[in-house]
């Protein structure tokens, strides 16, 4: 499936602009179908399985370093088997089209 959040680049925000609403995240959501709003759509989220603990810690590592790169950092939490990632822009207490580009890329690691 094409991904038109792929193609775009994670630009620094600097806060003073609202945070998408909703239903503008619904829309990035359809993107991006394998996420959830969570936290009334301050945020979003996606559970991760593995095998077993190195591939879950080594997919961590990947999205640290994806993260790094962009300046753009996720709540990230893992252990044996599993990896939960969250994206939401702190600046603005809310979703920013940042998240859901990040969000793409982080599917792009896990192979989805």
């Amino acid at each position: 499936m094409s991904n038109d959040l792929l193609s775009k680049t994670c630009v620094p925000c600097r806060g003073g602009m609202p945070p998408l609403t909703r239903a503008e995240a619904e829309d990035y959501l359809a993107q991006t179908p394998d996420w959830a709003l969570m936290d009334d759509a301050q945020r979003i989220q996606r559970s991760f399985s593995f095998k077993n603990f190195k591939e879950a810690m080594d997919f961590v590592a990947s999205v640290g370093k994806l993260a790094e790169a962009a300046g753009h950092h996720p709540d990230i939490g893992f252990g044996w088997g599993w990896a939960t990632v969250a994206w939401q822009t702190k600046k603005i207490k809310g979703l920013h089209e940042n998240d859901f580009i990040m969000a793409a890329e982080t599917d792009r690691l896990f192979g989805a």
